[in-house]
């Protein structure tokens, strides 16, 4: 019913109205999607790095190290060209269809020759409560999240009311099945404590599974963690440049390099957040802090179509689903936000609550009331960088 890009972005816009749009965008560019780049940089520096140091845990200092590059290198391929970006896309997703099928259909031959015994009384022990349920449940969604990675580049995609649902509806149960018998696979030579206990669960696997070639299994998943974090940074300096094309970020951020004709300045300031995400976090923190932030949002615009069923019933519905699914996804990501904070009270939680609310100080100095000494120390910066980077607004750039 939308079709532009942005992901979230337009979808609030059009349902809640301009300050749910740009507190999205603020929570986006500065926890969302950066957490998200360096969890997925620092499970690839860890796999990078998991076979020089063998039976031990790698040095924290070489993997953050190895996590920046990693962030550095993606960054700057998707600054210089989106096709480069997407032929990178293109042959890491490959590499991560490879290793999936490798562990798949070893773990299929070990199930045949009966090795079971870990899925014997698999969950004695579970310990259930609320928040424990809800905190594996943002473990388990952040394995799946980027099933909305597509629409934050709606405007870019050929026939998007035919393509974008095929996309989904191939893409989300491929990636359930092949998430599913992965940890199957695991499990007929790893206990669950042994999992956990795992640095990096497929270089065990691998270890146990495919020596003397289990070098390959390190190797195809740090590539399969480049894609993922390439794609990421793909998508998301395109809410950045929705965001600032529409006023509700620095301008220069919405502009388009002269030479690549690439979101540019978006990117690079995505990259650098990233990157100062790594310097404290690790990556349990990290989900769980991206988790909450991200599914206080997701709610918020699912919420936003049934909203949008009464109040704009005049718009034309290319694809319409039945109402009830949407109001069981809205009421998943009520719980998902308030399940933790009520069993299980952490500090980052409020923290994260308030740099939220926080936006809505910038939006009304820089958006909505557009004060002069607001406008004074935006200004220069925008004409510096544009200079600096040969950047000019969308508009401006060649065909």
């Amino acid at each position: 019913m939308i079709t532009k890009s942005g992901g979230e972005y337009p979808y609030l816009m059009e349902a809640f109205g301009p300050i749910p749009a740009y507190l999205f965008s603020w929570t986006s560019l500065f926890i969302i999607k950066p957490s998200s780049f360096a969890i997925i940089c620092l499970s690839f520096a860890e796999y990078a790095s998991a076979p020089f140091y063998a039976g031990c845990q790698p040095p924290v200092a070489v993997v953050k190290c190895l996590a920046a590059a990693a962030i550095l290198v993606i960054t700057t391929v998707n600054a210089l060209s989106v096709r480069l970006g997407s032929y990178v896309q293109n042959v890491f997703t490959a590499a991560k269809l490879v290793i999936v099928a490798i562990i798949i259909i070893s773990g299929l031959v070990l199930l045949a020759q009966g090795n079971t015994k870990n899925f014997e009384n698999s969950f004695e022990g579970t310990k259930l409560s609320v928040g424990a349920i809800s905190l594996a449940f943002y473990n388990g969604l952040w394995a799946y999240d980027g099933w909305n990675q597509l629409n934050y580049i709606t405007e870019e995609l050929r026939n998007p009311f035919r393509n974008l649902p095929l996309a989904i509806i191939i893409g989300i149960p491929l990636v359930t099945g092949c998430y599913i018998l992965m940890n199957v696979s695991y499990f007929t030579v790893m206990t669950a404590t042994e999992l956990l206990q795992s640095q990096a669960v497929a270089v065990t696997f691998g270890d146990r599974v495919l020596y003397p070639a289990s070098w390959v299994v390190p190797l195809f998943v740090a590539f399969s963690t480049i894609g993922a974090a390439n794609g990421t940074c793909f998508t998301a300096g395109r809410l950045v440049y929705v965001a600032g094309r529409e006023g509700h970020m620095l301008k220069v951020l919405s502009y388009i390099s002269v030479r690549r004709l690439t979101p540019a300045p978006a990117i690079i300031f995505y990259g650098i957040i990233a990157t100062i995400y790594i310097i404290p976090g690790d990556i349990n923190s990290l989900v769980n802090y991206f988790s909450f932030a991200a599914w206080m949002f997701y709610g918020l615009t699912v919420l936003g179509l049934i909203v949008m069923r009464f109040t704009r019933k005049d718009l034309e519905r290319p694809i319409k689903v039945p109402i009830f699914i949407p109001i069981l996804v809205t009421l998943i990501s009520v719980f998902l936000v308030l399940a933790p904070i009520i069993s299980k009270p952490e500090w980052e939680y409020l923290y994260c609550m308030l740099f939220i609310l926080s936006g809505t100080v910038f939006y009304f100095l820089f958006v909505h009331y557009k004060f002069g000494w607001a406008q004074k120390i935006s200004k220069p910066v925008t004409m510096h960088l544009q200079m600096l980077m040969e950047v000019v607004p969308a508009e401006e750039a060649p065909e």
